[in-house]
């Protein structure tokens, strides 16, 4: 099982962002806060699940009181339950992040197996041992495939054309059949030239990755990957959205991109360079603007089309972190916020759009510099995992806050000598109920809002 140290380090990266989540907007956070749920409106959330990665170094399962239902003692990068259409109908089983490997540099080098586990936590499918150098180095995402085979996300160590270091940690995707033999495979370094670098942005990367050792962790950092699926855009006749094709979107690199399964070369991108360099904080004046044309993405995760059956179907979500990056790094906003966008990935134009300013906080209340994610829920609701914080929240269409949890699992990270408690959670994921066994509990137990200004410790 991969220790929490070592989970905490592959979440965070490299040793640059350990530095910037130690001094970084995170200390901005109140050093005393409740933990678990702080609102609850039934009526009006998604009720389902909630299943998400701690630092503590287990996986967890949570109702929408709070309270757990199942724990999985293997973190994951993402840990996240299976649909059972894509496993034979079983129930409640999770992928997981099984074991470790004897590679120094740690972080996205380490993860040696990885696998499948049913309800009770039993192994039914693990694989690591096959991969190149019997490791698997799985990091930030997976897939189970309609046809039985699992799409990885991987770290492969090698020397990558046109950059300088000898050998850097470069990221692919395996696709892996139940055997265990990788069928096909692609490797971003062999598409350097199709990700829309400038110049500037080129040689801005090539100095960055000759004069910072770090760089080794992933000079990229692709922190996603899906399938597109079904969707409108391709019924009409636009291959570039075939169902089969990949999402992925890179936080150094702030871009997003499609690749062609058949060919492997990218078909749609959204980045790395946008109009304008800042975004305007006034909702009202963002309000007549949409929709508009896309600004400056930067540090964004969890990019995805919508699947279908759900609203904004095909249009494509985002959590925006807004944090440091870019080659050389985009400006960004004065005042620090993170977004989640919803996108006409076909005209490029925001449709939809999440601040703090829509749940009537400044947009600085709503921040999580690098990790997070968004999912459209069935009633049109976005559960959102401001990840810095460990706090995940469900909002309506208009900002309103339906459900908000704050995770009490935390661990100890130790950065140049110092002992930092860590919250950081990767993703959270909504579980329907129908996807773990019959009959396991769960609560929906209604919790109105405090008012801080009257809520005190007493004394």
């Amino acid at each position: 099982m991969p220790s929490p140290d070592r989970l905490r380090a592959m979440l965070l990266g490299a040793a640059g962002l350990l530095a910037c989540a130690a001094s970084g907007p995170a200390s901005a956070s109140p050093r005393v806060y409740p933990t678990g749920v702080t609102i609850y409106d039934p009526a009006r959330a998604y009720n389902s699940f909630i299943c998400y990665s701690a630092p503590d170094g287990a996986t967890h399962l949570i109702d929408m009181d709070g309270n757990e239902v199942r724990r999985w003692p293997h973190a994951g990068l993402p840990g996240e339950v299976i649909d059972p259409k894509l496993i034979g109908g079983k129930r409640g089983h999770v992928f997981q992040q099984l074991s470790e490997g004897p590679d120094a540099r740690g972080g996205i080098f380490s993860d040696r197996t990885v696998g499948e586990l049913d309800w009770d936590g039993a192994t039914v499918w693990e694989w690591g041992e096959q991969a190149p150098g019997g490791m698997a180095r799985q990091n930030h995402d997976w897939a189970r495939l309609a046809n039985g085979n699992t799409l990885l996300l991987v770290t492969v160590p090698r020397a990558v054309p046109g950059l300088a270091p000898p050998e850097l940690g470069d990221q692919g995707i395996y696709e892996v059949d139940p055997s265990g033999a990788i069928v096909w495979k692609w490797l971003a370094g062999d598409h350097l030239d199709e990700f829309g670098f400038s110049p500037e942005g080129m040689r801005y990367l090539q100095e960055k990755v000759a004069h910072n050792p770090e760089e080794v962790w992933g000079y990229l950092e692709i922190n996603d990957l899906q399938v597109v699926g079904p969707n409108r855009w391709h019924e009409s006749g636009d291959p570039r959205f075939d169902p089969d094709n990949l999402i992925l979107d890179s936080r150094k690199a702030n871009f997003i991109a499609i690749i062609d399964k058949k060919t492997g070369h990218l078909v749609w991108r959204l980045g790395p360079d946008f109009p304008g360099s800042e975004y305007v904080q006034d909702r009202r004046i963002l309000e007549k603007a949409l929709p508009r044309p896309v600004d400056q993405l930067s540090g964004q995760h969890d990019a995805q089309i919508i699947p279908e059956g759900l609203p904004g179907a095909g249009d494509l979500l985002v959590f925006d972190d807004q944090g440091g990056a870019g080659f050389p790094p985009a400006a960004l906003g004065i005042y620090a916020g993170s977004r989640v966008l919803e996108i006409d990935p076909v005209k490029k134009e925001i449709v939809w759009q999440y601040t703090g300013d829509n749940s009537g906080r400044p947009v600085w209340s709503f921040f999580s510099s690098f990790v997070s994610s968004a999912q459209r829920l069935p009633n049109g609701n976005t559960l959102i995992d401001e990840g810095m914080d460990g706090r995940f929240f469900q909002i309506t269409p208009e900002g309103e806050i339906v459900w908000e949890y704050v995770t009490p699992h935390v661990g100890k990270r130790t950065v140049d000598g110092k002992v930092f408690q860590d919250s950081l959670v990767f993703r959270a994921q909504a579980v329907p109920y129908d996807w773990v066994p019959e009959g396991t509990p769960h609560g929906e137990k209604p919790v109105a809002e405090v008012d801080v200004s009257q809520f005190h410790v007493p004394q």
